[in-house]
């Protein structure tokens, strides 16, 4: 499964306004809620924030990337938002975040939310695809930079 085929323009934000970590948290969830794929928000916001509660997911590079299995949804349901302004993740590398990708998988579908999480974190890893994702001027680019990217992976 690529990422292009759970995301989508209508679940992407560029320059989001957030205070901090947790309202950038609450504000990505409300934004994957345009998907039409949760059943019960509440139950995927204490999905999320018990997940981030163990460890925090802010991965480093400026990235975080919260996520959550829950069968509060009807199928896989994913968002992505660049911040306007970097936000303190308490990223593994002490680093603030931009970038911030929403997973929420299903419980029985642990197999693909993993190589999910694997595909989104080698893309992010790449300085060169965060960089294009900067210069990004709407939804629309940071959509297709991702589907681009993932052309050159053919472990799909």
């Amino acid at each position: 499964m690529k990422i292009s085929d759970i995301l989508s323009p209508e679940v992407i934000e560029v320059d989001l306004n957030a205070a901090d970590k947790d309202d950038s948290i609450r504000k990505i969830i409300e934004i994957s809620a345009r998907s039409g794929k949760i059943l019960d928000l509440k139950k995927v916001t204490d999905t999320i924030f018990e997940r981030e509660s163990l460890v925090s997911t802010g991965v480093g590079k400026g990235f975080a990337i919260p996520h959550g299995k829950t069968d509060a949804i009807t199928d896989i349901v994913a968002s992505f938002v660049i911040t306007k302004d970097p936000i303190d993740f308490d990223s593994i590398d002490g680093e603030p975040v931009r970038f911030i990708f929403l997973l929420i998988g299903k419980e029985t579908l642990l197999n693909i939310h993993i190589k999910l999480l694997s595909r989104i974190s080698r893309l992010m890893n790449k300085e060169e695809f965060r960089d294009k994702l900067l210069e990004a001027k709407n939804k629309v680019e940071v959509f297709n930079i991702f589907r681009e990217e993932e052309k050159n992976y053919i472990d799909i």
